[in-house]
């Protein structure tokens, strides 16, 4: 497996991301190449968790405006980039990702890391990987905030989603900042827009942004078996799970009512819905903290 690291200097320009860098490296299950996983890691270290999962084509940058707020509520905030974002490691070949992959990394991160009384807040593909992981490893984890992701099982995908997934793989251009810009249902600048950018130098860095939405297991998926098997975990879960969709996103919107009633911990949760885009960082942040501080507790 070849590797790509994006040079700090890449990241040099950003100036609203005020967060030291912290690293954990991992061996690939398959292979043993190593990877170098990056992660924020602010708060007490005592403190109760609230892991932030971003999605596609982001990177922990996502949540800048919503880490110091649980900070200075009084936990310890852990923000990884995946595999193939951010400052993490990027394989070059698309061939080198898969769904499975991307939880087997992330649950070798948990564990080097040996993180316990989690709080998962999650959107886009941070769902699919995050929801899986407290599935596999339920005992790590406190409650659930989802907002604008999901866990598909099969079925058609929303249009929205298939012309997304057509223009990710077949489009001669992947411009990773606009394409957030048009997700955040606000104008971002241009200093945002290059810290989206900033990850991804050239387009040999973007193999794994490039193939992420073919993963989302509608239709005939491979992943569908392992997504019904974590749904039977979800179908018991009854710690806390709120549910904090935006009213602006074309793929996820209404996407709340897969979980509320079915899964047990929805029953007596604040779910609300955010006002903004795909990106709900990027337009209610102060929202989805909230949302967040209702069900983690000290």
């Amino acid at each position: 497996m070849k590797v790509l690291r994006t040079p700090d200097s890449a990241f040099a320009a950003i100036s609203d991301f005020p967060f030291a860098s912290h690293y954990v490296e991992i061996a690939d299950p398959g292979d043993g190449t190593p990877l170098r996983i990056h992660y924020v890691d602010e708060g007490p270290r005592d403190a109760p968790v609230v892991l932030m999962m971003h999605g596609e084509p982001s990177w922990c940058y996502l949540y800048r405006h919503m880490i110091g707020p649980v900070v200075a509520a009084g936990f310890r905030v852990i923000a990884p980039d995946l595999i193939g974002f951010g400052k993490s490691d990027k394989p070059t070949r698309k061939t080198d990702y898969s769904y499975a992959r991307h939880v087997g990394w992330m649950r070798q991160w948990v564990e080097a890391l040996d993180l316990t009384r989690m709080t998962l807040v999650c959107q886009d593909w941070g769902s699919l990987i995050g929801l899986r992981l407290v599935a596999e490893m339920p005992d790590r984890f406190a409650s659930v905030v989802l907002s604008n992701g999901g866990l598909p099982e099969g079925g058609p995908p929303p249009r929205a989603f298939a012309l997304w997934r057509a223009f990710s793989q077949w489009s001669p251009v992947f411009p990773i900042g606009r394409i957030i810009n048009a997700g955040a249902k606000r104008a971002l600048s241009a200093a945002e827009i290059a810290a989206y950018d900033a990850p991804f130098p050239d387009s040999s860095y973007k193999a794994g942004a490039r193939i992420f939405p073919s993963f989302v297991p509608f239709e005939n998926n491979v992943a569908i078996p392992d997504q019904k098997r974590a749904w039977q975990v979800f179908d018991q879960w009854d710690k806390p799970f709120l549910c904090c969709f935006s009213d602006g996103d074309p793929v996820t919107r209404g996407g709340e009512a897969r979980f509320i009633g079915r899964v047990p911990g929805t029953a007596g949760q604040p779910h609300r819905t955010l006002k903004g885009g795909h990106f709900i960082q990027e337009n209610d942040p102060q929202g989805f903290v909230q949302a967040i501080l209702e069900v983690a507790k000290l």
